[in-house]
């Protein structure tokens, strides 16, 4: 009887010792179940082709191209069309032209240089994507900044200071893609000139006509009517007023055609000159009484 007792009793501790490690181990599967599963990181997924070119008739836009492109690009402007027939509209008139280079040596910055002819100035410059619009999450907008140097190459004898040749330019831009079709883009810009031409007031005072620092805003958007032509808007607008020769805004629209390797943009509109410093320091034409031109831009890209 007393074995049997034994036996009873080592049965019952057996049993207990499972029921006791089957229980651990359900708290362990419940603890584990209240634990929230660790989330999986959302890969952001930037918008592309918020604009085509890295311009848009007068203006840089936000883009910068994938690493490695390389682009050559022609900048033309015609004559002021108000002359009607007898210079073809502006197309036989003196006219204004820029050939330019640009590369993206790494992701995200773009670096270039060209030569107008307007002065003989070369320009270098520069443009770097801050961060570009999500297709979902993250940013929903694009913030790229542009930036050039210009020196004027021309005779000495145009200059009292070696310094003078210089002129700057910072432009900062937002852009939102708002569908497959539009784009739009608002900025904010400050050109500076070394030297600024001066005139003799009625105190006998030789004063300076403009400040060296102009603030300047630009807007413009973009709508696609098929997947190669698109339709352009644009609009520059003055902020600093200047003792004399206060510059006009600008108003300028145009059609687009884009394929994988070439960009061709027609337009009219009244800015006169190439460099954006030059167009918001000095322009002069009225778009209010019809004085714009013709200008085309052309731009051809490798991906090397």
């Amino acid at each position: 009887m007393k074995n049997v007792n034994k036996k009873l009793l080592s049965i019952t501790r057996y049993i207990g010792l499972c029921v006791l490690l089957l229980c651990f181990a359900g708290i362990n599967k419940l603890s584990a179940q209240d634990v929230p599963p660790t989330p999986i990181p959302i890969k952001l997924k930037p918008v592309k082709y918020t604009f085509e070119d890295i311009l848009l008739i007068d203006n840089q836009t936000i883009l910068v191209p994938i690493k490695n492109t390389l682009e050559f690009t022609i900048q033309h402007r015609f004559g002021i069309v108000s002359n009607g027939y007898n210079d073809m509209y502006g197309i036989y008139a003196p006219g204004n032209i820029r050939l330019g280079f640009n590369y993206v040596p790494v992701k995200n910055l773009m670096i270039g240089f060209g030569t107008c002819k307007d002065k003989l100035q070369w320009d270098f410059n520069i443009k770097y994507a801050l961060f570009t619009q999500s297709e979902e999450g993250g940013w929903p907008v694009s913030l790229s900044y542009f930036g050039n140097a210009v020196i004027d190459t021309r005779g000495k004898e145009n200059f009292v200071r070696k310094a003078d040749r210089y002129t700057y330019f910072h432009q900062l831009m937002i852009a939102r893609k708002v569908t497959e079709k539009f784009s739009i883009q608002a900025a904010g810009s400050l050109s500076h000139f070394n030297n600024v031409e001066s005139y003799l007031n009625s105190e006998g005072i030789v004063s300076p006509k403009m400040n060296n620092e102009h603030f300047a805003l630009e807007f413009m958007g973009r709508y696609k009517i098929t997947e190669l032509i698109g339709i352009m808007v644009n609009y520059d607008q003055p902020l600093t007023q200047h003792t004399l020769n206060n510059p006009h805004p600008n108003m300028s629209f145009g059609i687009d055609f884009g394929t994988k390797g070439h960009s061709f943009q027609i337009f009219a509109g009244n800015f006169g000159n190439i460099l954006p410093q030059n167009n918001n320091f000095y322009n002069q034409n009225d778009y209010t009484k019809g004085q714009f031109l013709i200008g085309f831009n052309i731009t051809r890209k490798w991906h090397l």
